[in-house]
């Protein structure tokens, strides 16, 4: 299958990219870190509709988003509505016109309508919908990040505590998470494309752990590969989600289950950042 990825640079991105070639799928890249004329803000983009023609099928994962410190700092911005909405409304027209078979990677944050990021990516939830898409709704997927200005708290907890032994905490850590390996969140997108035709879309799929850890627990795992460091928590509460917490449908598990336990991926993390003299330099 010829899968077009946008947004083929990012966190998840890259790492799908890479997947789908170790599984002998061909893929197109898409984004805008590789030229400007890949920058899906851009209407009528020529590149992309070259792109779109020569795909089987399409995996929308661009998305003008980070980590909690970005979202904290940039969500309730024009820029970042903005972005998204164009983003959406161009990606959208093209797969409208085109009908290639697609997924659209929406955010368990979906239903939290205090969130800007939450209410854009509903609004990509319901064009999917109209259209006859799947919407895979992912749960604080990790790994290796590229743009560390967008980083997300499992990769800044392990540069924290590399550079200075210290892991400063933006809250007190009580709230939790699902989190998701993504190796695994690759694995579930395979799956789902291959599945594409009998994937029933009145059903929720959530593409989560099914494993809840407070932030702080996460700290407490990375200095557990990381001895010596220190954790030293914040003032704040729940910033993001507002101590908001949702509970994952768990049809998905007919399909996929993952594979990668907490400790098992935050591992592979430290070995990577540590073993590289650049990581966060």
């Amino acid at each position: 299958m010829n899968y077009l990825v946008l947004g083929s640079s990012g966190q998840i991105g890259a790492a799908l990219t890479q997947y789908l070639l170790d599984h002998g799928q061909r893929v197109i890249e898409f984004d805008i870190v590789h030229s400007a004329d890949e920058d899906l803000r851009i209407p009528n983009n020529n590149k992309l509709q070259q792109a779109m023609d020569q795909a089987d099928f399409v995996v929308f994962l661009a998305f003008d988003v980070g980590g909690s410190r970005y979202l904290k700092k940039y969500q309730n911005t024009y820029d970042f509505v903005s972005n998204n909405v164009k983003i959406m409304n161009n990606v959208f027209a093209l797969l409208n016109t085109t009908k290639k078979s697609f997924i659209f990677i929406s955010s368990q944050m979906s239903n939290m309508n205090f969130s800007p990021y939450g209410v854009l990516k509903a609004l990509g939830e319901c064009y999917t919908r109209s259209m006859g898409g799947i919407v895979a709704k992912f749960w604080n997927v990790y790994g290796i990040e590229r743009d560390l200005n967008k980083s997300h708290v499992i990769t800044d907890f392990i540069l924290k505590a590399k550079q200075t032994r210290v892991i400063s905490m933006l809250t007190d850590g009580a709230e939790e998470r699902q989190f998701l390996f993504v190796n695994d969140a690759c694995a579930a997108l395979e799956i789902l494309a291959r599945s594409y035709s009998e994937i029933p879309r009145d059903r929720e799929l959530h593409i989560s752990s099914f494993k809840s850890s407070s932030i702080r627990q996460v700290a407490e795992t990375v200095t557990s590969f990381m001895p010596g460091v220190k954790i030293v928590p914040g003032p704040d509460h729940d910033t993001v989600q507002h101590n908001q917490r949702n509970e994952p449908d768990p049809f998905i598990l007919r399909y996929w289950k993952p594979k990668v336990s907490l400790e098992k991926g935050i591992e592979q993390m430290v070995r990577h950042y540590c073993s590289n003299s650049q990581a966060g330099a």
